[in-house]
């Protein structure tokens, strides 16, 4: 694996607000940012874990529930406060439940609960960010999405899928419609990273882990501080003609048809 430790600050001074922040790709992303000298501001619904990465990067915690309008509004207000700007939205809180499978199998209550974590939620984001960023006339915010978005998978898990879709699509919408008030909206498409999550996931189920890892090209799931990084870099002024896109970090596969042995 590449090593991705930074070699410039290029977020100095810059306040970014990442959801999801306790784990994961969230809490990687809150270290990176704030390597590159950034202000964190980290949210979890999880207050252990979401207090101790705040504390660990030197951030403010805010516990959050992002599918209450209230509280997604108050975490952007605490940023502000805090900081006085909010200039890079990471909107990653996201769930991937047991419960969520085939569509012949997958109830209402699953389907509605994956919706409301992993797309209501980055809608409700996004509208606290953007009067922020329009006032200040810039601002970078990046919404997780999956290459699921992309591609379609026997191993079904329906609403995910249908909620990665709709991330990718109302990013592409608000990359387009707030470009001139100086805001980039992207959607970053990581493929299997190899978090507590997907491990627990994929140790339930090998079989199903072994279907998934043969399409990978390069013979691995991806470490979180490499999707980290690419975080760093569409939140930075590298990333200042990147918009709109749908941004994979996958490992090749939605470019694979036939992998290496």
């Amino acid at each position: 694996m590449t090593d991705n430790t930074p070699t410039c600050h290029r977020l100095p001074g810059r306040t970014a607000v990442i959801t999801g922040a306790g784990g994961g790709i969230g809490l990687a992303t809150a270290r990176r940012l704030a390597s590159e000298g950034a202000n964190v501001v980290c949210a979890d619904i999880d207050e252990k874990a979401g207090r101790a990465a705040a504390d660990e990067v030197g951030g403010l915690f805010v516990r959050t529930d992002v599918t209450d309008a209230d509280q997604v509004e108050a975490l952007f207000k605490a940023a502000h406060d805090t900081y006085g700007s909010v200039d890079i939205a990471f909107n990653n809180a996201g769930i991937s439940p047991a419960d969520d499978d085939s569509i012949l199998t997958t109830g209402m209550d699953a389907w509605r609960r994956v919706q409301e974590v992993n797309l209501t939620s980055v809608y409700l984001c996004c509208k606290a960010a953007l009067p922020y960023m329009r006032q200040q006339g810039k601002g970078s915010i990046i919404n997780t999405a999956s290459f699921v978005a992309v591609l379609g998978s026997a191993t079904s898990q329906i609403s995910y899928t249908a909620s990665k879709g709709g991330v990718l699509a109302m990013s592409r919408e608000l990359g387009v419609q707030f470009a001139r008030d100086g805001i980039r909206v992207n959607a970053l498409c990581p493929g299997p990273v190899n978090t507590p999550l997907l491990r627990e996931l994929f140790a339930k189920d090998p079989e199903r882990a072994a279907r998934r890892l043969v399409h990978v090209p390069v013979g691995r799931f991806a470490e979180a501080e490499e999707i980290a990084a690419a975080v760093a870099f569409l939140a930075s002024d590298d990333a200042s003609f990147v918009n709109a896109a749908e941004f994979l970090v996958d490992g090749g596969i939605s470019g694979a048809y036939v992998t290496p042995l």
